[in-house]
């Protein structure tokens, strides 16, 4: 299992009734899944033919090659949200010695926002590529941001549990916080987190850039900010 998740136990037995309605449901959504995939490869090929139409056209010959480029960079929607292009909310909860942090305090940096817990087993397998990027990027120079930075919220319950796990997986950044109350986490309950390592990247202006970002996806995406690792 590559995530923890926020689960309620499932219900009581299903009746047989029931268990037939369910596998008719399932019939039609596998033949909905089935028409949708044919429909998908009919425009690829059809785009394939077109794309080679237009190539052997004697235009093309004449004009040369057109390359396609084009700009990834994330449009801003001017709302607060975690979707894409949104301006992430504002975060501000306790370290483990009970000192308030702030999100918009890293305003400015790159920041990945990163909801953790000790319990949770792949969360603490991700930790080892988190640090890797920490050390990698944290002295950078970026294309318009100061720096990079970690903003790390636990689902932990007890802090000497949350404090063990810090240490002992190296998450050397300052900015550690957690209100104790596990999968009631404000943050996480704000940010719609329900299954755990989850993060955001935020971009200077505290724009969510991408987000669920693991192993290289996560360099991946913070090298588009780079301008050199030295």
């Amino acid at each position: 299992m590559n995530v923890c998740e926020n689960w309620e136990p499932e219900s009581p037995e299903l009746t047989n009734t029931q268990l037939s309605l369910k596998e008719n449901i399932m019939t039609q959504q596998k033949q909905k899944t089935m028409i949708f995939k044919s429909a998908i490869v009919m425009v690829g090929v059809a785009l394939i033919t077109w794309t080679g139409i237009v190539g052997a056209s004697p235009a093309s010959d004449s004009e040369g090659l057109i390359e396609l480029t084009g700009s990834f960079d994330v449009v801003p929607t001017g709302r607060i949200g975690t979707n894409i292009g949104d301006e992430a909310p504002n975060i501000i909860m306790n370290n483990p010695k009970g000192k308030k942090m702030k999100l918009s305090d890293l305003r400015g940096s790159i920041v990945l926002i990163d909801f953790w817990a000790s319990w949770c087993g792949p969360c603490r397998r991700e930790n080892v590529n988190v640090v890797k990027a920490y050390e990698k990027y944290r002295k950078a120079k970026f294309k318009n941001a100061d720096g990079f930075e970690i903003f790390s919220i636990s689902l932990d319950s007890k802090v000497s549990s949350w404090e063990s796990a810090i240490k002992k997986d190296g998450l050397k950044w300052d900015y550690h916080v957690s209100d104790l109350k596990k999968w009631q986490n404000e943050a996480a309950a704000m940010y719609g987190v329900s299954s755990i390592p989850m993060s955001f990247l935020l971009d200077e202006n505290g724009i969510v850039v991408a987000k669920d970002l693991r192993g290289f996806e996560l360099h991946r995406h913070i090298d588009k900010f780079v301008k050199s690792l030295k």
